[in-house]
Protein backbone atom coordinates (compact mmCIF):
# COMPACT_ATOMS: atom_id res chain seq x y z
CA UNK A 1 0.00 0.00 0.00
CA UNK A 2 2.60 2.54 0.79
CA UNK A 3 4.12 2.07 -2.20
CA UNK A 4 0.98 3.35 -4.53
CA UNK A 5 1.16 6.29 -2.26
CA UNK A 6 4.59 7.19 -3.03
CA UNK A 7 3.60 7.68 -5.96
CA UNK A 8 0.83 10.61 -4.98
CA UNK A 9 3.58 12.21 -2.82
CA UNK A 10 5.27 14.94 -5.22
CA UNK A 11 2.32 16.42 -6.41
CA UNK A 12 -0.22 15.97 -3.36
CA UNK A 13 -0.58 19.36 -2.17
CA UNK A 14 -1.38 20.74 -5.60
CA UNK A 15 -4.37 19.51 -5.54
CA UNK A 16 -7.35 21.50 -4.46
CA UNK A 17 -9.18 18.66 -3.29
CA UNK A 18 -6.99 17.63 -0.82
CA UNK A 19 -5.96 21.34 0.66
CA UNK A 20 -9.75 21.59 0.76
CA UNK A 21 -10.94 18.52 2.60
CA UNK A 22 -8.09 19.25 5.18
CA UNK A 23 -9.12 22.80 5.87
CA UNK A 24 -12.66 21.44 6.33
CA UNK A 25 -11.82 18.56 8.57
CA UNK A 26 -9.84 21.10 11.18
CA UNK A 27 -12.56 23.37 11.34
CA UNK A 28 -14.91 20.93 12.19
CA UNK A 29 -11.88 19.43 14.59
CA UNK A 30 -12.19 23.22 16.14
CA UNK A 31 -15.74 23.21 16.67
CA UNK A 32 -15.85 19.88 18.52
CA UNK A 33 -12.78 19.80 20.90
CA UNK A 34 -10.30 22.70 22.49
CA UNK A 35 -6.64 20.98 20.63
CA UNK A 36 -4.70 23.86 22.53
CA UNK A 37 -1.82 21.95 24.62
CA UNK A 38 -2.62 18.35 23.76
CA UNK A 39 -0.33 15.74 22.93
CA UNK A 40 -1.66 14.52 19.12
CA UNK A 41 -1.20 12.16 16.88
CA UNK A 42 -1.97 12.52 13.10
CA UNK A 43 -2.12 8.90 11.69
CA UNK A 44 -2.24 8.58 8.13
CA UNK A 45 -1.03 12.01 8.07
CA UNK A 46 0.30 11.98 4.33
CA UNK A 47 2.34 15.58 4.12
CA UNK A 48 1.31 16.56 6.76
CA UNK A 49 -1.92 19.23 5.70
CA UNK A 50 -3.55 18.44 9.16
CA UNK A 51 -0.32 18.51 10.71
CA UNK A 52 0.49 21.86 9.99
CA UNK A 53 -2.85 23.47 11.03
CA UNK A 54 -2.36 21.37 14.40
CA UNK A 55 1.09 22.51 14.99
CA UNK A 56 0.40 26.12 16.32
CA UNK A 57 -1.55 24.92 18.67
CA UNK A 58 -0.90 21.30 20.13
CA UNK A 59 1.85 21.07 22.53
CA UNK A 60 3.16 18.21 20.08
CA UNK A 61 2.22 16.36 17.21
CA UNK A 62 3.71 13.04 16.09
CA UNK A 63 2.73 12.64 12.26
CA UNK A 64 2.74 8.76 11.44
CA UNK A 65 2.19 7.85 7.50
CA UNK A 66 3.06 4.47 5.66
CA UNK A 67 4.24 6.07 2.75
CA UNK A 68 8.35 7.74 2.97
CA UNK A 69 7.89 9.74 0.43
CA UNK A 70 4.93 11.59 2.11
CA UNK A 71 6.76 12.16 5.31
CA UNK A 72 9.72 12.92 3.23
CA UNK A 73 7.27 16.16 1.90
CA UNK A 74 6.61 16.65 5.62
CA UNK A 75 9.91 16.60 6.54
CA UNK A 76 10.30 19.32 4.27
CA UNK A 77 7.63 21.15 5.19
CA UNK A 78 8.90 21.45 9.10
CA UNK A 79 12.30 22.69 8.18
CA UNK A 80 10.94 25.60 6.00
CA UNK A 81 7.52 26.48 8.18
CA UNK A 82 9.56 25.82 11.53
CA UNK A 83 7.03 23.24 12.70
CA UNK A 84 9.32 23.03 15.73
CA UNK A 85 6.92 20.59 18.26
CA UNK A 86 6.63 17.70 15.13
CA UNK A 87 7.67 14.81 14.46
CA UNK A 88 7.15 12.76 11.27
CA UNK A 89 7.61 9.39 11.42
CA UNK A 90 7.35 6.35 8.48
CA UNK A 91 5.72 3.48 9.69
CA UNK A 92 3.19 1.44 10.57
CA UNK A 93 1.76 1.24 13.76
CA UNK A 94 1.06 -2.33 14.18
CA UNK A 95 4.77 -3.06 14.11
CA UNK A 96 6.10 -3.65 17.16
CA UNK A 97 9.39 -1.42 16.25
CA UNK A 98 7.09 1.39 15.25
CA UNK A 99 5.65 0.88 18.92
CA UNK A 100 9.07 0.89 20.73
CA UNK A 101 10.04 4.47 19.24
CA UNK A 102 10.17 7.14 21.63
CA UNK A 103 7.27 9.30 20.26
CA UNK A 104 4.89 6.59 21.13
CA UNK A 105 5.93 5.88 25.16
CA UNK A 106 3.88 8.61 26.31
CA UNK A 107 -0.01 8.19 25.25
CA UNK A 108 -2.21 10.99 23.10
CA UNK A 109 -4.62 13.28 24.24
CA UNK A 110 -6.11 13.69 20.19
CA UNK A 111 -5.48 10.74 17.97
CA UNK A 112 -7.11 12.28 14.42
CA UNK A 113 -6.87 10.19 11.04
CA UNK A 114 -8.07 12.37 8.03
CA UNK A 115 -9.74 10.68 4.94
CA UNK A 116 -7.37 7.39 5.94
CA UNK A 117 -9.12 4.44 8.16
CA UNK A 118 -11.47 3.36 4.81
CA UNK A 119 -8.63 2.68 3.14
CA UNK A 120 -7.00 0.44 5.72
CA UNK A 121 -7.08 -3.48 5.09
CA UNK A 122 -7.89 -4.44 8.66
CA UNK A 123 -10.09 -0.85 10.16
CA UNK A 124 -10.67 -2.60 13.73
CA UNK A 125 -7.56 -3.98 13.97
CA UNK A 126 -5.83 -0.49 13.78
CA UNK A 127 -8.65 0.94 16.05
CA UNK A 128 -8.05 -0.97 18.40
CA UNK A 129 -4.26 -0.75 18.28
CA UNK A 130 -4.93 3.18 18.56
CA UNK A 131 -7.08 2.91 21.88
CA UNK A 132 -4.06 1.93 23.01
CA UNK A 133 -2.13 4.60 22.57
CA UNK A 134 -4.67 7.28 24.09
CA UNK A 135 -4.86 8.29 26.70
CA UNK A 136 -7.92 8.03 29.84
CA UNK A 137 -10.56 10.26 28.73
CA UNK A 138 -8.52 10.84 25.37
CA UNK A 139 -10.14 11.59 21.88
CA UNK A 140 -9.99 9.64 18.36
CA UNK A 141 -11.54 11.74 15.72
CA UNK A 142 -12.36 10.14 12.19
CA UNK A 143 -13.16 11.52 8.53
CA UNK A 144 -13.55 9.66 5.99
CA UNK A 145 -16.03 9.59 2.69
CA UNK A 146 -19.62 8.37 4.02
CA UNK A 147 -21.25 5.30 2.01
CA UNK A 148 -24.82 4.88 1.15
CA UNK A 149 -26.10 1.79 3.19
CA UNK A 150 -27.03 -0.07 -0.35
CA UNK A 151 -23.52 0.62 -2.37
CA UNK A 152 -20.26 -1.06 -2.34
CA UNK A 153 -16.74 1.20 -2.37
CA UNK A 154 -14.79 3.31 -0.30
CA UNK A 155 -16.34 4.59 2.92
CA UNK A 156 -17.93 4.24 5.87
CA UNK A 157 -22.10 3.90 6.21
CA UNK A 158 -22.74 5.83 9.97
CA UNK A 159 -23.92 1.73 11.18
CA UNK A 160 -20.22 0.89 10.22
CA UNK A 161 -18.26 3.20 12.33
CA UNK A 162 -20.83 3.26 15.51
CA UNK A 163 -20.62 -0.68 15.47
CA UNK A 164 -16.58 -0.76 15.04
CA UNK A 165 -16.31 1.98 18.13
CA UNK A 166 -18.95 0.11 20.59
CA UNK A 167 -17.24 -3.35 19.89
CA UNK A 168 -14.08 -1.89 21.18
CA UNK A 169 -15.15 -0.28 23.92
CA UNK A 170 -15.26 3.54 22.97
CA UNK A 171 -17.39 6.09 24.11
CA UNK A 172 -19.14 7.28 21.11
CA UNK A 173 -20.07 11.01 21.26
CA UNK A 174 -20.91 11.91 17.37
CA UNK A 175 -21.17 9.56 14.17
CA UNK A 176 -22.15 11.98 11.52
CA UNK A 177 -21.99 14.15 8.51
CA UNK A 178 -18.98 16.18 8.72
CA UNK A 179 -18.78 18.36 5.55
CA UNK A 180 -19.09 18.16 1.99
CA UNK A 181 -16.90 18.83 -1.01
CA UNK A 182 -18.32 19.57 -4.41
CA UNK A 183 -17.16 17.26 -6.99
CA UNK A 184 -18.55 16.54 -10.74
CA UNK A 185 -21.51 14.16 -9.49
CA UNK A 186 -22.19 16.24 -6.97
CA UNK A 187 -21.70 16.98 -3.33
CA UNK A 188 -19.33 14.01 -1.68
CA UNK A 189 -19.96 13.74 1.98
CA UNK A 190 -17.87 13.44 4.62
CA UNK A 191 -18.51 11.53 7.91
CA UNK A 192 -17.05 12.47 11.37
CA UNK A 193 -16.78 9.83 14.10
CA UNK A 194 -15.61 11.15 17.52
CA UNK A 195 -15.08 8.71 20.24
CA UNK A 196 -13.61 8.61 23.76
CA UNK A 197 -11.37 6.17 26.05
CA UNK A 198 -13.02 6.06 29.62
Amino acid sequence: MSESWDDYAEGWDENPGVAQYSKLAFESLQRTLPIEGLRVLDFGCGTGQLTEKLSPLAKTVIAIDLSEKMVDVLNQKKNNLKLDNVIAVAGDILEEDVLGLESFQTPFDLIVASSVCAFLPEFEETLKRLKTLLSTNGVFIQWDWERPEDQDGTGFTVQELSTAYQNLGLHVRYVGPAFALAADQGAMPVLMGVVQKN
